[in-house]
């Protein structure tokens, strides 16, 4: 296990991702905040799901899930349609429309990455990969067992 302070340090470094991620989402069009691409790219990931599965898997609320379902079928990029398994449920697929704009967006994500890390190595970006994937597949994890991990706190008996 690592020392204290490397996790001090990755935890500093996590934060600071957010700067990153800010700085991707300056690239997206207008009308796609991150939660919208978001939503695409799950639709385009796994599939035709209800808006509760969705929710989940972007690990949000289902209030807020539905707010960015209906930010992108306003817009023509998913598709929703009843249930045959439960009538009062609907099913959302991601559009022939949302697969163009995910592509252009995949392509304009795609070259900002490559001009910020123009300077890395093939290896050096290979090995971040493989690191932000262990490391959400870790958190994956802890929400398979239904939040991060706690301490074991043991009661003495009297």
């Amino acid at each position: 296990m690592a020392e204290r302070s490397q996790y001090e340090e990755l935890a500093r470094q996590i934060s600071a991702i957010g700067a990153v991620k800010r700085e991707m989402a300056r690239g997206l069009p207008p009308e796609c905040p991150p939660a919208s691409a978001a939503v695409l790219m799950l639709l385009q990931k796994h599939g035709e799901m209800r808006t509760s599965q969705l929710a989940e898997l972007m690990a949000i609320d289902m209030s807020v899930t539905s707010r960015h379902v209906a930010h992108v079928a306003d817009r023509g990029w998913i598709e929703r349609h009843p249930d045959p398994q439960d009538g009062r449920s609907r099913l959302l697929r991601i559009s022939e429309r949302g697969e163009r704009f995910l592509t252009e967006l995949s392509t304009h994500t795609t070259e900002a990455l490559a001009a910020h890390l123009g300077d890395w190595s093939d290896e050096d970006v290979a090995q971040l990969n493989t690191l932000l994937h262990r490391l959400r597949t870790s958190f994956g994890d802890c929400r398979a067992r239904g939040g991060l991990p706690h301490e074991t706190k043991t009661t003495a008996t009297h």
